[in-house]
C-alpha cells in the first residue's frame, strides 16, 4: 500500500502542534480525528466566530498557527471537556485550546480575566475581587451576626475563620462577600444543620482561579499552592471548593 495523499500537517512545520503533541499523553491522538462532528454537536461554543471544536482541531491538525493563535474562539470555550467526552478517539481539544491561550501575548488577553487573575495575585486571600484578610472576616462576622438575630433558629449557627483542626476547609465565591453577602449563608445553614465541622480560611479563601482559565500556569499554580498552603496550616481534612 503506497503513502496516503494527504498527511496532516503536510510539510508545513507547525511549533504550535509540536509542542502540544509533547505535552499530552500519546500526543493527544491528534491524528486520529475522523472529522465526524461529534465534538462540536454538545459544545456550547459552537457557531461562535463561525468557529467551532472540529474546525478548531482541524485548523491545529493542519498546521495552521496563525489562524490557531489569532482566534478568539478559544476564549469563548468553557473548558467543560463536554467534546473530549464524546470523541469516539477521545482527543483532548480543551487542552489544545488552553496552549493556544498560552501563546496571546498576556495584555491582549480578555480584560476581565486578566483584571480577575491579577487582583488574586494581589494578597493571599486569592480573591478575585482583591478582597483582603481583614475585610472578609468583618464581612462573615457581620452577615452572620446579622442572621443569628433576624432568625432566632440560627442563634448558635457559627461562620468561623481560621479554626484550627476543623475537618472541613471551605471556599468561598470572591464575588458574593463583596457584593452578595447574603448568599453566602444558605450554605452556612445546611452545615450548621448537619453539624459539620467546618472554617474559612483567612488565606486562600477565594474559589475561583481565574489565572488557569488565562493559561497563565505560573499564577495559577502559586494560587494552587496559596490555598493548599491555607488548608494544612489549619490543619483541616478536607478542602471543600464551590465552584
Amino acid at each position: 500500500m503506497g503513502e496516503p495523499a494527504i498527511k496532516l500537517g503536510g510539510n508545513h512545520k507547525s511549533r504550535f502542534l509540536d509542542k502540544v503533541k509533547e505535552i499530552l499523553p500519546e500526543g493527544g491522538n491528534l491524528d486520529l480525528c475522523l472529522t465526524c462532528g461529534a465534538c462540536s454537536s454538545g459544545c456550547p461554543a459552537t457557531g461562535i466566530g463561525d468557529m467551532d471544536a472540529r474546525k478548531f482541531l482541524r485548523m491545529a491538525a493542519l498546521g495552521m498557527d496563525e489562524e490557531i493563535t489569532k482566534t478568539e474562539w478559544v476564549w469563548h470555550c468553557t473548558m467543560c471537556q463536554r467534546c473530549s467526552y464524546v470523541c469516539p478517539m477521545q482527543i483532548n481539544i480543551p487542552q489544545l485550546v488552553f496552549n493556544a491561550r498560552g501563546l496571546w501575548p498576556r495584555e491582549l488577553r480578555p480584560k476581565g480575566i486578566l483584571g480577575s487573575c491579577d487582583m488574586a495575585l494581589k494578597n493571599d486571600t486569592c480573591s478575585a475581587m482583591g478582597t483582603n484578610e481583614e475585610d472578609f472576616r468583618f464581612v462573615v462576622e457581620d452577615v452572620l451576626e446579622e442572621y443569628r438575630e433576624a432568625q432566632p433558629e440560627f442563634a448558635d449557627m457559627q461562620a468561623p475563620v481560621d479554626k484550627q483542626g476543623a475537618h472541613y476547609f471551605l471556599n468561598q465565591n470572591s464575588r458574593e462577600p463583596v457584593t452578595e453577602p447574603d448568599e453566602m449563608v444558605p450554605l452556612w445553614k445546611i452545615l450548621h444543620i448537619v453539624g459539620a465541622d467546618w472554617t474559612y480560611g483567612s488565606k486562600g479563601w477565594a474559589a475561583e482561579n481565574y489565572c488557569m482559565f488565562m493559561a497563565d500556569n505560573d499564577a495559577w499554580k502559586h494560587i494552587v499552592e496559596v490555598k493548599a498552603k491555607a488548608v494544612d496550616d489549619l490543619g483541616c481534612k478536607v478542602w471543600l471548593n464551590t465552584e
